[in-house]
């Protein structure tokens, strides 16, 4: 009897089995398909078919960027072609061919997004960071062809000797990827994804603005108030303590936004993070700060004019201002204070507190219902606030820098 002829495989691997598969070497799925693994580890997709009476393999991508679907499909159209007489290869060429350069990539998402920022040095920052640390490892590489491993490299120099401008480049590739995967330059996973296992852990701390105990506060205030600063930054630094507002919010302050008959200070939406109007409720102390500014601002529409009355104060003056007075916190570190203290030392609601740091209401069913902004809620906390970083008379010495 005559051996039955052999059965060519179709569709024999599995999703899983893809990801499982160690042994080196060629795993065939059907119809030419073969997952090719290398003694390194890493998986790529080949099809092999007959091109114009000739056998050919060609390459569909690492195993990481291309689903088994996706190899699957690419492969039947290639094979269609090749029984049609066309040519696949240069039909796979001329489709690489189209996917730009991550840099030009880049460049187009970075065009795209730069419109929608508000900072336009935020804006600079943002494609400079990628400029200089990735573009020299894979920015003249098409978008379609970069892997994981490329990403690493670009990442592991910077990861722990400068976490934060790490994270940013990483965020901003990651952004790339995704914008060539919508556009539809490249398929299967982003690769920024395959590189979280093979970095060490940062510093968490990195992460969180240094801040004083709420405890030490009011020694800080007085010792700010006996500094040889300026007299407009000290105004201009306790009217952030006292509000918990941010650095741009106070420097940008014009006296347009100031009601001193009902002790309301309203920040307009273009100059929040959360692009909404804010309503600051003034408590006495506040009032006596803006007065005294107001005496000293000679006219300018600025409540803390700089050098010239048509400019604010420099954005460093409070970073200036601590280095002076040798304390390691960071200005934005008072909000935080703000909050432990109104958690540990008041009975006020978590909203009340939330809402004097103009911070969205993560729960959206809850912001749906909450409509108003609990005004005088938060002006009995301001002024609660107020009172107590301004009460010298419990002295706890400042944490100074050694």
């Amino acid at each position: 009897m005559a051996p039955l002829p052999r059965r060519h495989p179709d569709h024999a691997l599995t999703a899983v089995q893809v990801r499982q598969i160690k042994t080196p070497g060629r795993h065939a799925d059907g119809g030419g398909l073969y997952l090719y693994v290398e003694p390194t580890g890493a998986k790529r997709w080949v099809l092999r078919t007959v091109v114009r009476g000739r056998r050919r393999d060609i390459g569909l991508g690492s195993a990481r960027l291309v689903s088994l679907a996706e190899g699957r499909e690419t492969a039947a159209v290639y094979r269609k072609t090749a029984r049609a007489g066309g040519d696949p290869i240069a039909e796979h060429r001329q489709t690489r061919s189209m996917a730009p350069t991550f840099e030009v990539a880049a460049r187009l998402v970075h065009a795209q997004h730069a419109r929608a920022w508000r900072n336009p040095k935020h804006a600079a920052q943002w494609i400079n960071t990628l400029a200089q640390y990735a573009f020299p490892y894979f920015g003249n590489r098409g978008v379609d062809e970069i892997e994981s491993a490329d990403v690493l490299r670009a990442l592991s120099p910077i990861w722990l000797a400068k976490p934060e401008t790490a994270r940013r480049v990483r965020q901003h590739v990651r952004a790339v990827f995704d914008w060539a995967k919508g556009a539809g330059h490249r398929r299967g996973d982003n690769p920024v994804d395959g590189v979280a296992r093979a970095l060490p852990r940062q510093n968490d701390r990195a992460e969180h603005h240094a801040a004083l105990p709420y405890g030490q506060v009011p020694a800080f205030i007085e010792a700010l108030r006996a500094s040889c600063i300026g007299e407009v930054t000290k105004l201009a630094f306790e009217l952030l303590i006292l509000t918990g507002t941010r650095t741009s919010e106070v420097l940008d302050a014009r006296w347009n936004e100031i009601d001193f008959h009902n002790g309301i200070w309203t920040i307009p939406a273009s100059r929040m993070k959360a692009r909404r109007e804010h309503r600051a409720p003034l408590a006495p102390r506040v009032v006596s700060i803006l007065k005294q500014a107001k005496d000293m601002s000679g006219g300018s529409d600025f409540v803390f004019p700089g050098r010239s009355l048509a400019r604010p104060l420099s954005k460093m003056v409070f970073l200036q201002a601590l280095r002076r007075m040798k304390v390691n916190v960071t200005a934005h570190g008072f909000r935080s204070a703000f909050r432990d203290w109104a958690a540990e030392q008041t009975d006020f609601l978590f909203e009340v507190s939330e809402m004097a740091l103009a911070h969205t209401i993560k729960n959206k069913a809850e912001a749906a219902y909450r409509r108003g902004d609990l005004l005088e809620k938060r002006r009995e906390l301001m002024v609660a606030w107020a009172s107590y970083v301004t009460d010298f008379s419990a002295k706890i010495s400042l944490l100074v820098a050694s």
